[in-house]
């Protein structure tokens, strides 16, 4: 799926917000991941701009989504991530999730 065009990125976000409500309680997954399993190879920016284009109506639960390296992007809402992520039993340890414990594995 190519992400150029106003249409095809529609859809392509649209898949991306999908995955992103697939992720489950008390798992997360990375930007790359969320756009591999998209079929966005390398696309792991484009991920992070649909997180930072959609609204509270979407009601995509964001803080599941972490950097490829497991830690939390440095930005206004950490503390937030980081206090919901916890809320679901996910250890964050100085602002890093141990990915081989944590990370959905998407079947």
């Amino acid at each position: 799926m190519l992400i150029r065009g106003d249409e095809l990125n529609e859809e392509a976000a649209d898949t991306v917000k999908w995955i992103i409500e697939s992720i489950p309680y008390g798992s997360v997954a990375t930007y790359g991941q969320i756009a591999e399993i998209a079929g966005l190879p390398r696309s792991a920016r484009f991920v992070a701009r649909v997180l930072s284009n959609s609204g509270e109506t979407d009601c995509l639960p964001w803080h599941r989504v972490i950097r490829a390296d497991g830690r939390i992007a440095p930005r206004l809402s950490a503390d937030e991530q980081i206090k919901r992520l916890r809320a679901e039993c996910v250890e964050v340890i100085n602002g890093r999730v141990n990915l081989s414990r944590f990370q959905w594995s998407e079947s």
